[in-house]
């Protein structure tokens, strides 16, 4: 079909991710030990385990994994109908290339959070059930610089900051560009808003300014006129 290309993006962004989760886990030390200086101290692969959503946000409660991850399935299954149905629409292509890295991103990280748990043995020891509990893998590390607020700055004052100290994953960086791309590009892929908010005229315009009078309403002024001459 002509817009299974549009899936074929998913899936090579599914199997890149889960490919370099595959290699992290089997191949490198869990933490700051076995950690790969790619760009000097600015690019770092730094193997950790991520009990919640994107970039280390958790929920913390029991069953906070297991509701995120029915979430996350709900959510896959939505965007794969709302994928296919846009498609079928004839969208913008940019938007359905962004809709995909989304797609791949949710999906990426949901076969972590339903299946790792299982696979690799990596749900926390205290989770109800391996299933649904599975540990999503994350390992790309930008702490690009580093710096001590000024005492003077109210709250944060000599304390110290680290940008950028997430460690998110490709499925992560998937759903980030994908987002980032309709964002910035959102007037061309939703032009109807635009035409409709050029083409929705205030009521006193129209009266002031009447379009002309067409050919029929003209005839049939002339032809009323002349049966009334007739009359008489």
């Amino acid at each position: 079909m002509k817009y299974g290309k549009y899936f074929l993006l998913t899936l090579a962004v599914i199997l890149l991710d889960h490919a370099v989760k595959l290699l992290v886990h089997n191949y490198m030390e869990f933490g700051a030990t076995g950690e790969i200086k790619v760009i000097g101290d600015w690019f770092r692969i730094h193997y950790i385990l991520n009990q919640g959503m994107a970039f280390g946000m958790r929920l913390d409660w029991v069953y906070g994994k297991v509701l995120l991850t029915s979430f996350r399935l709900i959510a896959s299954f939505a965007g794969i109908y709302i994928l296919f149905y846009y498609a079928k629409k004839g969208v913008h292509p940019g938007l359905l290339w962004a809709g995909s890295l989304i797609l791949a991103g949710a999906i990426g990280n949901v076969i972590d959070s339903v299946f790792y748990g299982v696979l690799l043995d990596n749900a926390p020891y205290n989770a109800p059930s391996p299933w649904f509990y599975g540990q999503v893998i994350d390992m790309l590390y930008f702490p690009l610089f580093e710096f001590t607020w000024p005492g003077w700055v109210p709250v944060v004052g000599g304390t110290d900051f680290l940008f950028f100290s997430a460690i998110f994953n490709i499925a992560d960086a998937s759903i980030f560009i994908g987002v980032s791309i309709i964002l910035i590009f959102q007037k061309w892929f939703f032009p109807e808003k635009d035409k409709k908010a050029e083409s929705g005229r205030p009521l006193e315009s129209v009266v002031e300014n009447p379009g002309p009078a067409s050919t029929e309403d003209i005839s049939g002024n002339d032809s009323d006129q002349l049966k009334e001459a007739s009359n008489y």
